[in-house]
């Protein structure tokens, strides 16, 4: 269901106009009612800066915008989300429909756009979304992937300890009474002969060598990405 007002035909006085929006990954589709609720028009934009002006530039050809709901600022939405709170500062995040609602009536991301306008009419399921600019913003994605690569070294160190458990005794003697990074440092500086790979002992070595390789690479990043978010504090506290 997809209401497009004419392109040449301009409103006649600026009517106040809210706008909602459903977010995907290649497509928003925005909606703009009136202070009545009435749907003035749907449309389809791209996931470009192209697209966010072409969908702002739509929404305020309809009216004078005064509130826009977006749905999924964090994620699908955080561009278009970045680019209008430069250029209007009235965007508001919309929660998603209610589940047993959704199953009820199926998907259609038109109707989730329009359900999504008058959500930002009324301030009804809506907060202010997280900026998504600047230092914050910076330092959240920092301790993302630092918080990712700690989880996979941890697997890492996990996989490491079980194959070594499981490995031949060739292999496990030559390993015995090392602390951690000695064991970790030692592995990673094996060069085993890889000729003969259908041998358990050489396939051990190498799946060896690989997972100490790897933590100390983990390790490396850890550090460097942690080193890049206290920077990011201190230079917000200068």
């Amino acid at each position: 269901m997809t209401f497009i007002p004419d392109a040449g035909k301009q409103p006649q006085s600026r009517i106040p106009v809210f706008a909602g929006v459903d977010t995907h990954k290649e497509v928003h589709v925005a909606a703009v009612v009136d202070t009545a609720g009435t749907v003035l028009g749907t449309h389809s934009f791209s996931t470009t800066r192209a697209g966010y002006r072409a969908l702002l530039s739509w929404v305020r050809s309809n009216g004078e915008l005064v509130r826009i709901g977006i749905e999924g600022t964090g994620s699908y939405g955080a561009g278009l989300t970045r680019h209008l709170a430069r250029n209007e500062g009235t965007v508001l995040e919309v929660d998603p429909p209610d589940r047993s609602d959704r199953r009820r009536k199926g998907k259609d991301d038109d109707l989730d756009a329009i359900n999504a306008a008058p959500a930002a009419l009324h301030e009804r399921r809506t907060t202010i979304p997280k900026s998504k600019d600047g230092a914050v913003e910076a330092l959240r994605i920092l301790r993302v992937a630092r918080a990712q690569a700690v989880r996979e070294r941890r697997n890492t160190l996990q996989l490491l300890r079980t194959s070594i458990v499981a490995a031949p005794d060739e292999v496990r003697d030559q390993i015995r009474n090392l602390t951690r990074m000695q064991l970790i440092r030692h592995l990673a500086a094996w060069h085993p002969d890889v000729s003969n790979a259908t041998d358990p002992v050489v396939a051990y070595r190498v799946a060896l060598k690989s997972f100490g390789r790897r933590y100390l690479e983990l390790t490396d990043e850890i550090v460097d990405l942690g080193v890049m978010s206290r920077d990011v504090v201190s230079a917000t506290r200068l």
